[in-house]
């Protein structure tokens, strides 16, 4: 999988509360009912908040959480050491199949449905208590191979299949910018994003990766994401679990 992210100053593993669904090298996440992604930048001033509340929320059961960092406040002073044109086009592609041109941060993006302003926690909590994820999604670790598997579901159209890596956690401290003078610890960041399959409604999917695959580089974490649209206009998220080492 193509690696996303720059190098970091430092690199700090932190626990989170995941749910084992077997006896492996690895922990699961499959009950969650909100994917929250959020696109954030170290030179935005207003983002440590957003990066704060994401760092609560994937703590929690309820949500699997991912930190997009973009590349478009890197004029400002400070290039983000985490930051990729991806996670931008990725973030415009969002705005663009809500027929809208603006892109902003912090904003997280909730099953791929709506935005909301990341630093506001009562929109975040709003959008995250209404939300659902329809399609079950469950994850394997054994013979370091991840087996996904998707059943199918009548009534959903067909989706992609995304896998998405990440750290869990990293600490940068930041010398320019917005944010300068501040270490800032930053969950769940993106380090690559790529379609593994189709899900078909009328068959399922069932699919089997290498962990060293998964687990590319520095990610300790990866994400499986069923997504209706496509790369460029994607839509609802219908299903999605976790896997970290």
């Amino acid at each position: 999988m193509t690696s996303f992210a720059r190098p970091a100053a430092a690199l700090v593993l932190l626990a989170a509360s995941l749910i084992p669904l077997a006896a492996s090298a690895g922990e699961i996440k499959t009950t969650a009912k909100a994917v929250v992604e959020l696109f954030t930048s170290q030179g935005c001033s207003s983002c440590p908040p957003a990066d704060q509340l994401l760092s609560e929320l994937a703590g929690t059961p309820e949500v699997i959480a991912l930190s997009y960092h973009v590349d478009y406040w890197d004029y400002a002073g400070w290039p983000d050491t985490l930051g990729h044109e991806a996670n931008t086009q990725l973030q415009r592609n969002y705005a663009a199949s809500w027929h809208n041109n603006r892109i902003y941060t912090p904003q997280m993006v909730v099953n791929g449905l709506k935005g909301v302003v990341g630093s506001r926690r009562n929109e975040v909590s709003k959008a995250i208590g209404t939300a659902a994820l329809a399609l079950p999604v469950d994850l394997l670790t054994a013979d370091d191979m991840l087996e996904i598997t998707v059943p199918g579901q009548a009534g959903l159209g067909d989706a992609v299949v995304w896998l998405v890596s990440y750290i869990n956690a990293v600490d940068v401290a930041i010398e320019r910018g917005e944010n300068s003078g501040k270490t800032i610890t930053y969950s769940h960041v993106v380090t690559g994003r790529r379609a593994v399959g189709m899900w078909e409604a009328g068959m399922g999917m069932h699919i089997k990766l290498p962990l060293s695959e998964v687990l590319d580089g520095p990610a300790d974490g990866a994400v499986v994401l069923v997504q209706a649209g496509t790369k460029a206009l994607p839509g609802p998220i219908l299903g999605a679990a976790a896997f970290e080492q």
